[in-house]
């Protein structure tokens, strides 16, 4: 009903797109991952885990070198789990418990401590709260066609930006937000912060990163990422 997985990653390395037939919790337990799927990105601290229900097609990348620690849920094992792709946080106690069943391999429902970890697991994954970062993808062409325009390196004023995806601006507002539940300057913010901290995973100084993000100076990207992700870069790495 619970199995695991463990590998190590070299910085840069990917796993490309695939799918699981049992669901999935993808965990860092050093390092950082990126996680992509049809609906949406993520970048995973070891602080936070990436729930993958089965069937779902996904990529993973490292950032920088990290320790890819995975734990596979039979479906239909318990009720209640996530039923689309979601970020969770990882406290100390659902840590230990994904380190343990990767020790074990696979949990034995005819142990009665193994079945025990594996409740109080799927207990802790049901109720861990969820940290508000992920980056939602939009579904059409139109709003596609305008993330293409914001990441193409030429003008990505709205009117810009509009004008590629073939919609007036008022339109193209009202359907990323109801896409994405995000504005497109809030999405485009929220983008620019994910890749800032691929960055940062990869060993770039803050300075750096701050730069490429679009920040004047270091302390107005350390002002705008605590705004985003409520710490500071410092501390979103501090659990590395």
């Amino acid at each position: 009903m619970v199995r695991s997985s463990a590998s190590d990653l070299a910085a840069g390395q990917t796993i490309e797109e695939h799918a699981h037939g049992w669901h999935q919790l993808i965990h860092a337990s050093q390092g950082v991952l990126m996680v992509s799927t049809g609906g949406g990105s993520w970048v995973v601290p070891s602080s936070w885990a990436v729930w993958v229900p089965a069937g779902v097609r996904h990529r993973i990348r490292a950032a920088g070198a990290a320790k890819f620690r995975t734990v596979y849920v039979a479906p239909g094992v318990a009720p209640g789990l996530p039923e689309s792709c979601a970020a969770i946080t990882v406290s100390p106690l659902l840590r230990e418990l994904i380190l343990r069943v990767v020790a074990l391999g696979m949990l034995d429902r005819r142990d009665s401590v193994e079945t025990s970890i594996a409740w109080v697991l799927l207990d802790e994954i049901r109720h861990s709260p969820v940290p508000p970062f992920g980056l939602p993808e939009p579904r059409t062409e139109a709003t596609r066609r305008a993330v293409d325009q914001v990441f193409s390196g030429g003008d990505t004023g709205l009117a810009a930006v509009a004008k590629e995806a073939g919609v007036s601006p008022r339109t193209l507002e009202r359907r990323f937000l109801a896409e994405t539940g995000m504005s497109l300057g809030r999405w485009r913010r929220r983008g620019a912060m994910l890749a800032a901290i691929e960055r940062l995973a990869a060993g770039a100084s803050v300075k750096a990163a701050a730069g490429a993000a679009g920040y004047a100076t270091p302390s107005a990207f350390v002002a705008a990422f605590r705004a985003e992700f409520g710490e500071t870069p410092g501390r979103y790495f501090a659990a590395d």
